[in-house]
């Protein structure tokens, strides 16, 4: 299976998981997921007063550095790591 296609399977299988993860691991797949899918943030950041969107770029701002590849080579370690602790913790 080709890098691509892993990293859709794991997309789909984060959303399977039985226990929400934290606003910071939602981050962080927020942030990879944009920087595998749509590359460096093509937009201007959220004003001060929209907290949720401004912390959702800010996150993908941090990966800009990630190529495509390592992005998506980082999400699935990501998702891998909660399915672990989800498993742990049913």
């Amino acid at each position: 299976m080709g890098l691509q296609e892993d990293f859709e399977q794991h997309a789909e299988l984060v959303k399977t998981l039985k226990t929400k993860p934290s606003n910071d691991d939602l981050l962080i797949l927020y942030g990879l997921y944009k920087q595998a899918t749509v590359g460096p943030v093509n937009t201007d950041r959220p004003g001060i007063f929209s907290m949720k969107e401004r912390a959702k770029w800010d996150s993908w701002k941090s990966y800009e550095a990630k190529s495509k590849e390592e992005a998506m080579s980082d999400y699935i370690t990501k998702v891998k790591q909660l399915m672990e602790a989800d498993t742990a913790s049913s």
